[in-house]
């Protein structure tokens, strides 16, 4: 069985075209393209499957949940999102923040990833806590992705290669450096720098080296190395799946 979508007006469907447009536009100007992924799987990565609580539902609105410590920085993405949100006010924010981070991975030259519209936004903001943390290891990968989430093993090495957009910053992740030499490219250059080891002026996290030291992580990073399309193939569904947590059930 495949998913219910909620059904949306050809009128809504028609302002999410042109959301898009006007996402590109920004996102290329501004090259935030990384912050606008962060965005996105930050507003989601948040859904608990047990409690059926969190998840992309616009919550990252509110100043409560932006001031959690995983998202410093993030009210920048809210800030630059604002004045196109405000020429679409019948998009939901829930809607508007996961479209930001699909057209994020399509203009650095990633995969399409389906966009299915219809979230409704909520008023609860999620409990603080929830998104992974950089220093631990595959255990709390797995606890955070596939058992408070609801995600696979697959999703969790696809969309560690999201990390080949962007950059870490001290003063908001205590972390410094980006992953890849070209931190505005969707490509699958993630996987071949873990393999290739440590590298003066790159960055790898606990949770990235985790990752070869798994035996289930580790073939799946010597695939994504090698294929860039299956990479591609596999992050498409995993991002797909993630922003669509708690949203369209199967």
């Amino acid at each position: 069985m495949g998913k219910s979508y909620p059904t949306v007006s050809e009128e809504y469907l028609k302002a999410i075209d042109k959301a898009k447009r006007k996402l590109r536009g920004l996102i290329a100007e501004k090259n935030c393209a990384p912050l606008m992924l962060r965005l996105a799987w930050h507003s989601s990565g948040t859904y608990d499957q047990s409690t059926k609580t969190g998840g992309p539902f616009g919550t990252m609105r509110f100043k409560t949940e932006l001031s959690h410590g995983a998202n410093n920085g993030l009210d920048i993405a809210i800030r630059l999102l604002q004045p196109i949100k405000e020429q679409f006010p019948t998009i939901s924010y829930a809607d508007f923040y996961q479209l930001a981070g699909v057209v994020a991975v399509e203009v650095t030259g990633g995969p399409d990833v389906p966009f299915h519209p219809g979230r409704e936004d909520k008023e609860e903001v999620p409990v603080e806590g929830r998104l992974p943390n950089a220093t631990k290891g595959n255990d709390h990968l797995r606890d955070v992705f596939i058992k408070q989430m609801g995600l696979t093993d697959t999703d969790i090495v696809a969309l560690s290669g999201g990390h080949t957009l962007g950059r870490g910053h001290k003063e908001r992740s205590g972390f410094e450096g980006a992953w890849t030499s070209n931190p505005l490219i969707f490509d699958n250059s993630y996987f071949t720098e873990l393999l290739t080891g440590e590298k003066e002026g790159l960055l790898q996290l606990p949770t990235d080296k985790a990752l070869l030291a798994d035996p289930v992580f580790r073939p799946l990073v010597e695939k994504y190395a090698a294929d860039e399309d299956a990479f591609f193939a596999d992050y498409a569904e995993a991002h797909m799946k993630l922003c669509e947590l708690g949203f369209a059930e199967a």
